[in-house]
């Protein structure tokens, strides 16, 4: 038997099936599109049938180009976090589309709870606020919506879970588990304490039993069932993606500090085993759990960020691709005054506002696809320097920035991330540190490395550095806080 470590990166837009070596290197990949829906403004699902069809045809192409389940040692799951998938445990089958992390359909509920005052006791408890992007409410959500999934839940047939727990299901043919960092995002698990806690599942009006059992991040929590690939292979990693973006990049000291720029933008900083407590709308999360003991990051998550990209491309048709994006910044000496808010699923961290709307602002006959382009990417340093300040501010600073993801590898955008923040940025030469981290997991989980630590060492790649270099103007800091003002 090899040492091969099968990823499965269940992401918003894709999901895909990555081999790894234990030395970090990569053998096989196979990715598929991911259909969205958007059945009303604000509502944004998948189908779970759809995720777990990919997943495994991705899976199955991966392994089969290995030479099979033998050469497997573990797989690894890293998945979109907070999307919601509701499913029957007698049939294994969806009751519902999923609701994905963007959906904004429960925005009057967090409302009212907020104007009911329970946010301050909800963060103390889970180290996050009351927004629709967290899972607990959209739980709720199907369970008082969908007559199938009241009646599963009335049965005691109904589970659950984030899109890692639904695709563990599916794989091990019924094993119901979740790890420490996705239980973490569903304001269900308080951050000290080991399980769901039951007075918050009765405030978001969640039951109890259909949720999966807290697991940690690396361990032999299961098998696939022998038909999927052939023979049993453990499920040895479980991480949300975000969790295992800063594990890929190596970010296990407290304040190393990650950045991933995907379909939105998340920052998390190591915070090591104390609780985070924010006094400044920054989210306090599990970075993983080991051995029952837990890391803990503050994270400030941005809604929009390569979907910016996507929208320019796919709604406007501004460009034809993103990678079109850097040489349209850099024909161009500034944005032409132009700047955009991307607030196209409202405005997330450090300013928690789901009714905010996008704005571009600036425009005149002179504006050209290139300023509006150029804009696009400025607004990712603008948006990461308001998280800057608020890490700052709850005692985080940064002393560098390690930034991963697609976006990533736009040049243009990383040294403009370095002028704006007034650090180092670094991007290691393998940007999809997301699969990379949950590989790690496995890696430990079957003892393939004595512990991240050694993972880190074996695995993580080369670095290349971005130095600040010419500051921009206090200008573009101001148009940046007026155009906030007009979403």
């Amino acid at each position: 038997m090899t040492d091969l470590i099968l990823v499965l990166d269940a992401g918003t837009t894709s999901t895909r099936a990555m081999l790894f070596s234990p030395d970090g290197a990569l053998k096989g990949v196979a990715q598929q599109e991911l259909t969205q829906y958007y059945p009303q403004p604000g509502w944004v699902e998948h189908d779970a049938a759809e995720i777990w069809d990919k997943t495994l045809a991705c899976a199955r192409q991966v392994v089969e180009a290995a030479g099979g389940a033998a050469h497997v040692a573990a797989i690894g799951i890293t998945n979109q976090r907070e999307t919601v998938v509701a499913w029957d445990k007698t049939t294994g089958q969806p009751l519902h589309n999923a609701l994905v992390w963007q959906d904004r359909r429960t925005a009057d509920f967090c409302a009212n709870l907020r104007d009911a005052g329970q946010e301050p006791v909800v963060q103390a408890a889970t180290g996050l606020l009351l927004d629709p992007y967290f899972s607990g409410t959209k739980m709720r959500w199907v369970v008082q919506h969908v007559p199938a999934v009241a009646e599963a839940a009335a049965a005691g047939r109904l589970a659950l879970g984030t899109v890692e727990s639904w695709l563990t299901w599916k794989l091990s043919g019924g094993a119901h588990v979740t790890d420490a960092s996705n239980a973490s995002r569903t304001l269900l698990l308080p951050l000290a304490g080991s399980t769901w806690d039951a007075g918050l599942c009765d405030l978001f009006g969640v039951p109890q039993a259909a949720l999966p059992e807290v697991v940690d991040n690396a361990g032999r929590f299961a098998a696939t069932t022998r038909d999927l690939f052939g023979a049993a292979i453990p499920i040895a990693g479980l991480v949300g993606d975000q969790q295992s973006a800063t594990i890929g990049q190596g970010c296990l000291n407290p304040g190393e500090t990650k950045a991933t720029y995907g379909t939105g933008a998340f920052v998390l900083a190591n915070m090591g085993q104390e609780v985070p407590r924010s006094g400044h709308r920054l989210l306090g999360t599990v970075l993983c759990q080991l051995g029952g003991t837990r890391t803990y990051a503050l994270e400030g998550s941005v809604f929009v960020a390569g979907s910016l990209v996507q929208w320019l491309r796919d709604s406007l048709g501004i460009i034809a691709s993103a990678p079109e994006t850097e040489a349209l910044a850099r024909s161009v000496p500034d944005s032409g005054g132009v700047t955009i808010v991307p607030a196209l699923s409202g405005l997330g961290a450090p300013h928690w506002r789901p009714d905010a709307r996008a704005a571009i602002t600036g425009m005149s006959f002179s504006t050209t696809r290139a300023h509006v382009a150029r804009a696009a990417l400025e607004a990712m340093a603008m948006q990461t320097a308001d998280l800057a300040a608020a890490f700052a501010a709850d005692g985080a600073g940064w002393t560098a920035l390690r930034i991963d993801g697609g976006m990533s590898a736009n040049d243009w955008m990383a040294q403009d991330l370095a002028d704006v923040l007034r650090v180092p940025v670094e991007r290691p030469e393998f940007v999809e540190t997301t699969a990379l981290g949950a590989a790690m997991l496995a890696a430990v989980g079957v003892g393939l490395h004595g512990s991240l630590g050694d993972a880190a060492a074996a695995m993580r790649g080369a670095i290349q550095r971005f130095m600040p270099g010419n500051e921009p103007g206090a200008e573009r800091r101001a148009a940046w806080d007026r155009a906030l003002l007009a979403t």
